[in-house]
């Protein structure tokens, strides 16, 4: 696992609070949340719960992505990305990202993450890798709508971000595959 900050290099915002009922914060990825399309064994690929709070003022929508920095790919993982959840929302249910993206509030869509599945996928580690991060991020954004087309990347996603964002809730989890 490298010591790597996914957020040194973007604009520094005022914390919230994120929590979940599924995750917790500094704790083990779950099975559920482990990638059963990566033919991890109990893995269901299950988004997690998270439910929000104390955003700033003046937030008009948010994104949540969560994002792995330590996969051995030179830029990280991503395993989910969702955008134009509306301000009034403060809570996605466990499983929300399936295939459909069915426990997604109308008005949010989910971006192909990095297995290019618009979906939540979950944690995979290659094998004897070593321990990494989950960092699972809900943004607080100052437009109602992002812009970002529903095919594009959650890089693209989080571009876009960094000139709208007012605040930022972190959740991060540790998950590992024995070798």
């Amino acid at each position: 696992m490298t010591a790597n900050n996914p957020f040194a290099r973007l604009p520094e915002v005022p914390g919230f609070t994120v929590t979940s009922t599924t995750l917790t914060d500094g704790g083990q990825v779950p099975a559920e949340q482990y990638s059963g399309i990566f033919g991890v064994p109990g893995g269901k690929d299950a988004s997690p719960q998270l439910s929000w709070s104390g955003a700033p003022e003046g937030t008009k929508s948010y994104a949540v992505t969560v994002y792995d920095p330590d996969a051995p790919t030179g830029s990280g993982f991503w395993h989910w990305a969702v955008a134009d959840i509306p301000a009034d929302v403060t809570a996605l249910d466990e499983g929300a990202g399936d295939d459909a993206g069915s426990g997604l509030p109308e008005g949010a869509y989910q971006l192909p993450n990095d297995a290019r599945a618009a979906r939540f996928i979950g944690a995979a580690p290659p094998a004897g890798h070593g321990p990494h991060r989950y960092v699972v991020v809900v943004h607080a954004l100052d437009v109602e709508q992002i812009g970002v087309p529903a095919e594009a990347t959650p890089a693209f996603l989080g571009f876009n971000i960094a000139g709208h964002i007012l605040g930022r809730a972190v959740l991060t989890v540790t998950g590992e595959t024995p070798a």
